[in-house]
């Protein structure tokens, strides 16, 4: 079970890696074969059917994200905690859009798989 204290100093560290747009800083947050299922993917990516799979893959696509919304800054409303995850409830700033992204922790501490929902 993930505790809440971890979930907020998690929660603070991702949304600061982020606020920074140092992808390598993002990228400590999760392990190599990270996983990830999020809309945005499919938006940018139609290809990948909104899945992208691996590291190299995702920084590529995050690289993507970032010169699209180069004034992007998350604000972190709720970390709500999960047997092996974490949900971030958050606002991007630049776009005004609402996310919830659910991120499946292993053992070390690292994100193995995500899904994110906007509204």
């Amino acid at each position: 079970m993930i505790d809440q204290d971890f979930a907020q100093k998690f929660a603070q560290d991702w949304i600061n890696a982020w606020n920074s747009h140092d992808l390598e800083t993002v990228l400590q947050h999760y392990t190599e074969d990270f996983n990830m299922e999020t809309p945005m993917a499919l938006k940018l990516v139609p290809e990948s059917h909104g899945v992208v799979d691996g590291k190299d893959a995702i920084r590529a696509y995050w690289k993507t994200g970032l010169e699209k919304i180069p004034d992007l800054f998350f604000e972190l409303h709720d970390a709500l905690t999960g047997i092996n995850g974490i949900t971030l409830y958050y606002t991007n700033r630049a776009t005004g859009r609402r996310t919830a992204e659910v991120l499946f922790l292993n053992e070390e501490q690292k994100v193995y798989k995500a899904y994110a929902f906007y509204d």
